[in-house]
């Protein structure tokens, strides 16, 4: 009998603990696929997809009228809103969490990249990455009421607790933009260590602000109180995203690590230690912990899937497939009011998997590293790439080859590039590297990166 109770206990507890997520929705923004992923957390299922345009080579015909580069993403419990921001079709898309219906797409300037929702729910600031301002958006009316002018390349906004203060950070220009929200004016610079910060969080307890710099791979932390740099840490190659959580009374910061494929966990009180990290899939981008600080999500951009990470076990709970890159992720309490509703979604319908790669070292003394992922995209291929650990401001070509060992021909190119000055590339080309990598012959055998001019191979895959 004591075993029983013991058991049915286990089982209740179980159901409890899923259903408290029951209402709650993760979503991811995917910029091939131009789909919005919906996310049950209390069963970790994919619900289905929200399609805002058509998946890469598609979007290319002069009569697109879909949505392109589907990228950042915010959200308002109070107004249970969505904002969905599109790169490549200079938008912003505003969706009902209750029901997945879009509300209204509003078209702003070039290039947007991230959305804020005020504290209040009433504004929504976007910053329009491809001009110098941010543009605040009225929720209640779904309409542009104002453009705030900022340092040029404003990356995304963070707000204090009270909405009185924004925080902007900028993806071209090295600086923090301190922004009084009643008047909409300036009231503090402050100098940055790298000109390329495209993603910034305010703490739970608002003492702390901190933003990523993607390409050298740090963590600046503002103090609230003073407005001013309280830390800088080293996170790791491509420093994507961070977010804060209390687990246990403990604030911790969260990081991902995109060319390490981690999630890097840091006590905030014990002068940042590094506490744990968590080897995850390929090329995590968006994290976003649960409001009780016991879950994080994590987009993973090479792999199209989230993973759930149990913060009180630092281990992966599930992975979860989803569409086609996974850029911005939103963890969405109480997003729907009847926690079984999957109304106006639509099933995941990529036909193939994507191909990921690793390019590892030809040569012993080189530190460089390579990732690949390749995406069928109709009759060719989209090749995403990451390279790091090369030489800074050097051309390199990716090839195919037919050769079984050294040296080894360049018979199939893929791509030329330049690195930059700490020896990095991120960017993508096209090509039909899946069907000649996969012929039934065998006669491309490789994948090599090899330094121009020399034909010196650098790297080539496992």
């Amino acid at each position: 009998m004591r075993t029983t109770a013991f058991f049915l206990s286990l089982l209740l507890t179980g159901i409890s603990a899923s259903a408290q997520y029951a209402n709650d929705r993760v979503y991811t923004a995917n910029q091939v696929s131009n789909t919005v992923s919906v996310i049950d957390p209390s069963t970790d299922k994919l619900l289905g997809e929200i399609k805002l345009g058509n998946p890469y080579p598609n979007v290319l015909s002069p009569l697109y009228k879909g949505q392109a580069l589907v990228h950042g993403m915010g959200y308002s419990a109070k107004r249970k809103m969505l904002a969905v921001v599109a790169i490549g079709s200079n938008s912003v898309t505003l969706i009902s969490t209750e029901d997945n219906k879009v509300l209204k797409t509003i078209y702003l300037g070039r290039a947007p990249h991230e959305a804020t929702f005020t504290p209040d729910g009433n504004q929504i600031w976007i910053s329009v990455r491809g001009e110098a301002y941010i543009s605040v958006i009225d929720a209640a009316t779904m309409t542009e009421i104002k453009k705030v002018s900022i340092a040029d390349g404003p990356g995304m906004v963070s707000f204090s607790l009270d909405g009185k203060i924004a925080y902007v950070c900028s993806s071209f220009t090295p600086e923090l933009d301190i922004v009084d929200t009643k008047t909409y004016q300036i009231i503090k610079k402050t100098p940055v260590v790298s000109p390329f910060s495209p993603n910034i969080f305010t703490s739970p307890d608002g003492a702390l602000v901190a933003m990523t710099h993607k390409d050298v791979g740090k963590i600046t932390v503002i103090d609230t109180k003073t407005q001013s740099i309280a830390k800088v840490l080293s996170t790791g190659a491509i420093t994507n995203h961070v977010s804060f959580c209390v687990l246990d009374k403990k604030l911790l910061m969260l990081v991902s690590v995109g060319g390490e494929n981690k999630v890097r966990v840091f006590d905030v009180a014990d002068n940042f230690r590094q506490m744990d990290t968590v080897n995850i899939g390929a090329l995590p981008h968006g994290l976003w912990p649960s409001p009780d600080g016991k879950q994080l999500y994590v987009g993973l951009e090479f792999g199209d899937q989230v993973q759930h990470i149990d913060l009180q076990t630092m281990k992966i709970k599930a992975t979860i497939q989803i569409g086609q890159s996974p850029q911005a992720l939103v963890y969405a309490a109480n997003a729907v009011s009847a926690s079984t509703t999957a109304m106006s979604l639509t099933p995941l319908n990529d036909t193939t998997s994507t191909q990921v790669i690793e390019l590892i070292e030809a040569q012993s003394r080189l530190k460089g590293h390579g990732r690949l992922a390749i995406r069928q995209i109709g009759l060719t291929d989209l090749v995403e790439q990451i390279f790091t650990g090369l030489e800074p401001n050097t051309a390199y070509t990716l090839s195919l080859t037919k050769s079984t060992q050294a040296p080894y021909a360049l018979d199939y190119e893929i791509n030329n590039f330049t690195t930059d000055a700490n020896g990095k590339y991120l960017g993508q080309s096209t090509g039909i590297v899946y069907w000649l990598n996969n012929k039934s012959d065998g006669d491309y055998h490789h994948i090599l990166l090899s330094k121009n001019g020399t034909k010196q191979t650098i790297l080539l895959n496992k």
